[in-house]
């Protein structure tokens, strides 16, 4: 009977996978009391809890009990101001100060200045001032003393013509990579238009227009003359493109540095244009 009974009881997993082994073993035993050490741990953990969420409380409870009592001091100031207090007169209001006396500014100086009348007799009169005295104030007919005002006003002096200091008049720079068309002073070859014109002529190959038909050929030639007197991009217009052509390779072969233009005294960038009429036989 009591195989039956354990045949018929439900082996729980843990028999099962510890089955026909040495259940002994710790495994075995964590498993078997897994649900009790679980409920063990939750109810220290929320002993614990309680008790850290309380402690503060139940300190801050302990210092309160422990804490002296407070003295209240009853400071009523009705109390404490006397029976009979004296009543302060407010001063009253007094009239404002009379203004001030209005300033009297200085009486100017006046001496007596009368002609006498011609008379056969003629009265003892106040001879007129001295012209020196009549210059220093004004005159009138009776004295009167105050501030002495010139009569006479000298006429301000001429302006002066010796070393004087002249405003000189500040010109504004010129830029350094601007070329301009317009200036002050054009760029100069050494020894005139001619000359360059000469190298110019010294220097053509007339044998590369040999193939143009002959005649005459016509070219506008412009070209930079730098600050430094060098020139740049050559540049050539004609209805022959091989005397064009010539005429760039001519003036760039040229190495002798021109005068450059100025504005303001100062050397600038600057065009310079050169017709050329060559006639070819």
């Amino acid at each position: 009977m009591a195989e039956d009974n354990n045949y018929n009881s439900t082996p729980t997993l843990d028999e099962i996978v510890f089955e026909h082994r040495n259940k002994e073993y710790g495994a075995y035993d964590l498993r078997s009391n897994y649900r009790k050490m679980l409920t063990k741990a939750f109810i220290m953990g929320t002993v614990l809890f309680c008790i850290a969420a309380i402690t503060p409380f139940v300190i801050m409870k302990i210092k309160q009990m422990n804490a002296k009592e407070a003295t209240e001091v009853n400071a009523n100031l009705i109390d404490i101001l006397p029976d009979n207090e004296q009543i302060i007169e407010q001063p009253k209001d007094e009239p404002p100060p009379p203004p001030p006396p209005p300033k009297e500014e200085p009486k100017q100086e006046i001496i007596q200045n009368v002609v006498p009348e011609p008379v056969k007799a003629p009265k003892v009169e106040t001879p007129p001032p001295p012209i020196s005295k009549q210059l220093e104030t004004t005159t009138g007919l009776v004295n009167q003393e105050g501030v002495k005002t010139p009569s006479y006003t000298a006429p301000p002096p001429p302006p002066s013509t010796g070393n004087a200091t002249q405003t000189v008049e500040v010109k504004p720079p010129v830029s350094e990579t601007q070329i301009y068309s317009d200036v002050e002073q054009q760029a100069e070859f050494p020894g005139g238009l001619n000359a360059f014109r000469g190298k110019i002529m010294s220097s053509f190959d007339t044998e590369s227009l040999a193939d143009s038909g002959g005649g005459e050929m016509k070219s506008s030639v412009v070209f930079v003359v730098e600050r430094d007197g060098s020139i740049s991009d050559v540049k050539a217009t004609g209805s022959n493109s091989a005397m064009n052509a010539e005429a760039v390779r001519t003036v760039k072969s040229i190495k002798t540095k021109w005068a450059p233009a100025k504005i303001n005294g100062q050397n600038v960038r600057s065009y310079y244009r050169l017709p050329l009429t060559m006639r070819i036989e």
